[in-house]
């Protein structure tokens, strides 16, 4: 079952589209990196996810149900953009509001969400005084309240220290181990890379792929990369030479090739049929170089 589906999810702002068309598939129990450059839709998307904004058209549907079920409601949990902080109430104070707000009287619950992010032992510490990193903590914490089945996190990580990245890695773990979808978005890639089963890739308003974790380490293999001169001549030159190859030509002097285990022979082949080599090497695109290639435009697999 989804924990997450969109069919035709739009949002319009005059002439402007921030969201086309959007048909997005989050399984329970997933976590799902959700990807995209700045102004690329991803906030607008998750608002619309969480009811905080109201679609154009198109529909959400969260558990099989409408997200605006009040049901549906109380198993989401929600960090977009700020968290809403008072700052001169401590981290416990704060998220004492917050569960009295959601009818929550159990002040254990409250302790084991500050624990779980870090900032049990803040104690009297105003909210004013934190790091970035601890605000984005504590928003973390206010979104476990009411211990819900689905967690949509906007940039969790951002300001975030590399010890405390680390420690949020690991937190998404145990909550994933609890049986919890996370919807995460972050322009840490490599983070993300570590964390997510399942990934959303959205571009100037569209999502242009949805691929699993298996899936993702399968397109990203070694490639062999060389630039020539005469790129024309050079591909077919290596088809005929090399017949279980894919070359792809990645701009007018590279070319990339997959299944090439003897660069050195490549290189031969060229410099045989009198194509000048001027580069070459041995790579391997890390799931990184993947998402960048895919927001940029590329297709390769696809």
């Amino acid at each position: 079952m989804f924990a997450i589906e969109t069919m035709a999810l739009t949002k319009q702002y005059g002439n402007r589209a921030a969201v086309k068309n959007l048909g997005m598939q989050v399984r329970e129990g997933e976590i799902y990196g959700f990807i995209g450059r700045n102004g690329a839709g991803k906030s607008t998307t998750l608002k619309m996810l969480s009811g905080l904004a109201q679609p154009t058209a198109g529909e959400v549907r969260l558990f099989g149900k409408p997200v605006s079920d009040p049901a549906v409601r109380r198993r989401l949990g929600v960090l977009i953009e700020a968290a809403g902080l008072y700052p001169r109430m401590s981290a416990r104070q704060n998220a004492m509001m917050k569960a009295k707000c959601m009818g929550l009287a159990d002040e254990e619950a409250v302790d084991t969400v500050l624990e779980k992010t870090g900032l049990l032992e803040t104690g009297k510490k105003k909210v004013r005084h934190f790091s970035m990193g601890m605000k984005q903590r504590l928003g973390v914490a206010l979104a476990l309240l009411g211990n819900p089945d689905l967690l949509i996190l906007d940039e969790p990580i951002n300001g975030l220290d590399p010890e405390g990245i680390r420690e949020f890695r690991e937190l998404l773990g145990e909550l994933k181990e609890e049986g919890k979808t996370i919807l995460i978005s972050s322009h840490i890639l490599g983070e993300l890379s570590k964390i997510s089963t399942g990934y959303g890739i959205i571009k100037d308003g569209e999502l242009i792929e949805q691929i699993t974790r298996e899936e993702l380490e399968e397109k990203c293999q070694d490639y062999f990369q060389i630039q020539v001169q005469d790129i024309t001549r050079a591909v077919p030159v290596l088809e005929e030479a090399f017949p279980g190859i894919v070359a792809e030509v990645m701009d007018k002097e590279s070319i990339r090739i997959y299944g090439a285990e003897d660069g050195a022979g490549v290189n031969r082949v060229l410099v045989e049929h009198q194509i000048p080599v001027c580069a070459s090497g041995f790579h391997r695109m890390d799931l990184e170089d993947y998402f960048l290639e895919r927001m940029e435009g590329g297709s390769r697999n696809v």
